[in-house]
């Protein structure tokens, strides 16, 4: 066993890195990378901050790792290994981007579906190949895939294998973004840019409300509404945003 980390985390002010650091096989997604992602997780969930999830070299993720795979039997896939990970990256408090040049495949791909926002570059490829393998892709795409690109798309995509292009990805708006792969992380970084001058309690509850389910609206609307109509920052910059209509109307 190698003793090179599987993840590299770079921590920053008000975001994180996530580096997929099995380059030599892809960044296929083992155990260790697994119990790596949930430590991080851990720390996101403590401190929440945006995260962005990029792999080394020219592959996101190839997938799950097919050796550990074939060894797998019924008790593993009733672990939910992959499917939990997975999910608990999607209910991260803050939003997640998904950098994604070459090969996002399997579970690669499935850790792609489950970011908030997937930005790829003209190599990206993006597709679930488990029947292929006698397996299928349960690990989200199962259902996240539909709600992202609609139930004949997913279909062809997990039933019959198609694996879509990054200009077709960002025709059906799974990929936000195609950029060129030196330009990638850099892109990214725009991303969270963006996402960092709103208010975090405003982000962090808009993207809890935003995934709960369709019976808990209206009420889990009003209450996140309640929560941020009583704090400071909403009224600091409400009333900054009035201040600057008011110069700039004045100068009229």
């Amino acid at each position: 066993m190698s003793g090179k980390p599987s993840l590299l985390v770079e921590e920053g002010e008000n975001r994180v890195v996530w580096r997929l650091n099995r380059p030599d096989v892809r960044n296929a997604i083992d155990r260790s990378m697994v119990d790596a992602l949930h430590e991080a997780c851990a720390a996101a969930e403590a401190e929440p901050k945006i995260v962005l999830i990029v792999g080394e070299g020219a592959t996101f993720a190839a997938g799950a790792d097919i050796a550990q795979l074939r060894e797998r039997g019924r008790d593993d896939a009733l672990r939910g290994i992959n499917s939990k990970i997975f999910d608990r990256i999607h209910k991260l408090p803050m939003p997640t981007i998904g950098l994604l040049d070459g090969y996002a495949l399997g579970g690669g791909a499935e850790l792609a579906y489950a970011c908030d926002f997937r930005i790829g570059t003209p190599r990206t490829r993006l597709g679930n190949p488990e029947t292929g393998l006698g397996i299928l892709a349960a690990a989200g795409a199962a259902w996240r895939l539909a709600e992202l690109v609609g139930e004949p798309l997913a279909k062809e995509i997990l039933l019959a294998g198609r694996v879509l292009t990054a200009e077709e990805a960002l025709s059906v708006h799974l990929l936000n973004e195609v950029v060129q792969p030196g330009d990638l992380l850099a892109t990214g970084h725009l991303l969270a840019d963006r996402i960092a001058a709103q208010a975090p309690l405003a982000t962090r509850l808009m993207k809890a409300v935003f995934h709960a389910p369709r019976d808990a609206h209206p009420f889990v609307d009003d209450v996140a509404q309640a929560v941020l109509f009583e704090t400071e920052e909403k009224h600091a910059r409400m009333t900054a945003f009035l201040d600057r209509r008011n110069r700039k109307e004045g100068h009229r």
